[in-house]
């Protein structure tokens, strides 16, 4: 595989879940060492790198993350990155939300000033006002990016370049990603197309080869060697993946009063996050919780399903309420744990007696074709979930949620 970033690129990377983009992007920063081959950066040229998940393990506060690469006496600038983006650098790591550590992340990236910026998931968790100031950041700065994002819009509007990684193989465009799925059909029934005229060429060969192979045996041979090479080159191509088969089973009917709650407030320390909150929520309601990053939605949400308690006032839950939660930490998950272990030892998917299976609404499968559903291949079972992209965790987890019937559904930054 070979790239090239030049100076002002805009770059969109792009790939299926899994395909490899985080690891491609932790190449190119150095992070994370090829098997094979060169990485060169120009003389004079930084390079920074925002994570997908920061781990800020061993900083007190997120603006000490955020500082972290900082020469001394520059503080100022991770101060006015963390106006911008809405954020109070004495932050607790401890204490803070998904969002707030998102800023942090960012905020530390702008802070190091890199001619080359390589961003993950930038948007994940962050709320609308961070996302603007996001998207007009990496549309002044005169830095190349390279840019991973689920967000289409912010791909839209932003980049100028993509690369496409499939199934191991790189292509590069020079337009953003506006136009991209178009590109990505045509290229896709090029490629069709010539595995057909491929199967039908090794399908005339093989017929030969039956019928024709007694006459002139030195040169038929060769051609038999011919055939053997066509039938490889067949092999060794890579299917495309399919689509995941997900689907919900609503359960039995829930009563028609979902959640209640009365007067409830909650607070850490000095800080409130609500209080005298009343809300009602009935059976075929669709509720959207939005605010800033850090004003308690997560706790709010955990408050409702009683995960928590409030500190004042009440929360009364329906009857007959089977509840699936996709919580935004994927804290469901045993990172270290295999995807077999990760739902035959769930307690509401184990099956009695069967080591293999996983009782998937009402009925038992085999771990493996359940994985399969899901698009993970057999050699992934065994895998430990910390070995998983972003995108390949909230695929398990919503296995999970999807083999049990929930008639609840809690999303939190799905």
């Amino acid at each position: 595989m070979t790239l090239t970033c030049q100076p002002g690129d805009r770059l969109a990377l792009v790939g299926r879940n899994g395909s490899g983009k985080s690891t491609l992007m932790k190449v190119m920063a150095g992070i994370v060492e090829a098997d094979r081959g060169l990485r060169v950066v120009s003389p004079g040229v930084t390079v920074g790198y925002m994570e997908q998940d920061p781990d800020m393990s061993g900083f007190a506060t997120l603006g000490d993350y955020a500082a972290s690469r900082i020469p001394e006496g520059e503080g100022y600038r991770v101060e006015v990155a963390a106006e911008g983006l809405g954020f109070k650098p004495d932050t607790p790591v401890a204490s803070a939300s998904g969002g707030e550590k998102r800023r942090a992340a960012l905020a530390k990236l702008v802070a190091e000033a890199p001619e080359l910026m390589l961003i993950d998931e930038p948007t994940n968790h962050l709320d609308i006002a961070a996302i603007e100031w996001l998207e007009d950041f990496l549309n002044e700065t005169r830095a190349a990016y390279v840019l991973i994002s689920h967000d289409r819009a912010l791909l839209n509007r932003l980049t100028r370049q993509t690369f496409w990684l499939d199934r191991g193989v790189l292509r590069r465009r020079e337009l953003g990603f506006q136009g991209f799925e178009e590109w990505r059909e045509e290229t896709w029934e090029a490629e069709d197309e010539a595995r057909h005229k491929l199967d039908r060429k090794i399908k005339a060969e093989a017929r030969w080869a039956v019928e024709g192979i007694s006459a002139r045996r030195k040169r038929n041979q060769g051609r038999v060697r011919a055939l053997a090479a066509l039938r490889d080159e067949r092999s060794s191509q890579i299917r495309r993946k399919g689509t995941a088969l997900m689907e919900f089973d609503s359960g039995t009917t829930s009563g028609k009063k979902v959640i209640e709650a009365k007067g409830v407030g909650k607070a850490f320390g000095d800080k409130v996050l609500f209080q005298n909150f009343d809300l009602r929520i009935l059976r075929g309601d669709r509720v959207a919780f939005v605010g800033p990053n850090g004003v308690g939605k997560t706790t709010l949400l955990k408050m409702l399903t009683g995960e928590i308690a409030p500190d004042e006032g009440t929360v009364s839950l329906g009857t007959s309420l089977e509840i699936a939660v996709f919580d935004q930490t994927r804290a469901r998950l045993d990172p270290e744990a295999s995807l077999w272990n990760n739902l035959t030892q769930d307690p509401q998917m184990a099956v009695s007696g069967n080591s293999d299976q996983v009782m998937v609404r009402g009925n038992p499968k085999h771990v493996v074709a359940y994985l399969k559903d899901f698009l993970f291949d057999e050699a992934q079972a065994r895998a430990p979930v910390k070995s998983l992209s972003g995108g390949e965790k909230a695929r398990l987890l919503l296995a999970k949620l999807m083999a049990k019937p929930s008639n609840l559904l809690i999303l939190d930054e799905p």
